[in-house]
């Protein structure tokens, strides 16, 4: 008798390989197949697989003490963690709420706007606003945040409709304009959704600094996060930053938002906080937002069982220590640019790529869907590329946001001269392979 399954996968019901190790940007399956983490996992693995000083972490600090209440206890490695996020981190983000994951980070941020006001006697701005093309979660709150319209579909009569400024998607400009003669009005889009809503209602505006899931690495132009700072600060509007993706050096900065001159009011962590290897994200706080509550309430109104885990707190102090000691995030800018160098090259030779975009090692690839006979190229893309032992991470893009014609390259950020090679190579055989399927497409 065939043995029944009892675990809900992805896809249910189809047949996934079983992982067997990994090591640095290498991971193998139970049959011996080796694959190259082109992806870091979900854009989250930044230190690479058994990393000995983070695995020396978790096990020194679950032979301590695993799990504490956050009611009752603090932990050394909690006020550690903290600390150490409020001297990366630009400006006074110097208050960290730690949780388990990306979507509890940005939808306690929400909560944590909304009350910034309430405690300043403001109860009626309670709107959070954010754009068209974005994700920010899968929990209601968070996806009532989100523009990804096929992951918001099967839900949409229990969202908000927060999705209202357009994304700074220059090559496929919602207004038809070109930059910079198009005046940025993908950025002062704020300020008519603003307007439209009333200021007075609106608490927020989220983004993420270089789009990720809903945008394949969107990247807004020089000046438009200083456009969308002063719109923010002339409505008393608090500009949350989403660096669940970007952050930790991901994209050849510390933090996504310091490509611009801009420091925002809340900045969200995840991914590549504890780099994968235990769950945990952070909603950090400037000190201007945390003062009402300080003088009103004193409590921020979200949290979670395992909210502030020593064992999680003391495995993301130790990556970010790594991090910092191998010099990541200068790596992640100089691996970055060689990747997306020659991809851009790439885009003369093939003439399905549509766009390559991004910072250090978080680059899009946007692909002409129009050229294939595929309802989902991503897809195919990721079905050629896994066969061939890389790993690519799914986005979306295209008008409206909706078209499933896009990847991220996003490897972990311990990426050497030799393994972008690799990964060039393969990746070559799979445009190769691309470009023999498009002769038979309708143009």
């Amino acid at each position: 008798m065939e043995k029944r399954e009892h675990l809900i996968k992805p896809m249910v019901g189809e047949q996934y390989p079983m992982i067997s190790r990994a090591q640095n940007i290498y991971m193998w399956d139970q049959n011996g197949k080796k694959y190259i983490d082109g992806s870091s996992g979900a854009v989250t693995t930044s230190i690479g697989h058994s990393v000995k000083e983070v695995i020396d972490a978790m096990v020194e600090q679950a032979s301590e003490v695993a799990f504490v209440y956050r009611s009752q206890f603090t932990s050394e490695a909690a006020e550690g963690l903290a600390e150490k996020i409020s001297q990366l981190t630009p400006g006074d983000l110097n208050w960290s709420f730690f949780v388990n994951s990306g979507t509890e980070a940005t939808e306690t941020a929400m909560k944590m706007a909304i009350q910034h006001f309430q405690e300043r006697g403001i109860h009626t701005k309670t709107k959070i606003l954010s754009r068209k093309m974005s994700y920010h979660g899968i929990t209601i709150g968070a996806l009532s945040m989100s523009g990804h319209a096929l992951r918001r579909k099967r839900f949409e009569p229990l969202l908000e409709d927060y999705p209202m400024v357009e994304a700074p998607y220059c090559k496929r400009c919602p207004y038809g304009l070109e930059n910079p003669s198009c005046q940025m009005l993908c950025a002062t889009d704020l300020e008519r959704s603003i307007l439209k809503l009333g200021a007075e209602n609106v608490a927020a505006f989220i983004a993420e600094p270089i789009v990720g899931a809903a945008g394949a690495a969107l990247t807004p132009p020089p000046g438009y996060y200083e456009t969308i700072r002063e719109i923010c600060s002339k409505y008393d509007v608090l500009f949350i930053a989403d660096e669940v993706m970007t952050g930790i050096g991901r994209t050849g900065e510390v933090f996504g938002i310091n490509h611009w001159n801009v420091i925002p009011d809340i900045m969200v962590l995840g991914k590549g906080l504890a780099a994968g290897y235990s769950p945990i994200a952070a909603t950090v706080a400037s000190d201007r937002v945390m003062e009402p509550i300080l003088k009103g309430s004193r409590i921020v109104m979200a949290g979670h069982t395992f909210s502030a885990n020593p064992l999680s707190a003391k495995v993301a102090l130790a990556v970010l220590n790594y991090v910092e000691k191998n010099r990541l995030v200068e790596n992640s800018k100089t691996q970055g640019a060689k990747l997306k160098s020659t991809l851009m090259k790439w885009k003369e030779e093939y003439d399905f790529i549509f766009d390559v975009r991004g910072e250090g090692l978080m680059i899009g690839v946007e692909l002409k869907e129009e050229l294939f006979n595929e309802q989902s190229l991503t897809g195919r893309v990721l079905k050629i590329a896994n066969e061939k032992g890389l790993l690519l991470y799914p986005s979306v893009s295209g008008p409206q946001g909706r078209s499933e014609n896009s990847f991220l390259l996003s490897p972990p950020l311990v990426i050497t001269d030799e393994q972008v090679e690799e990964i060039l190579s393969i990746l070559k055989d799979v445009f190769t392979q691309l470009q023999t399927e498009t002769k038979g497409a309708v143009c």
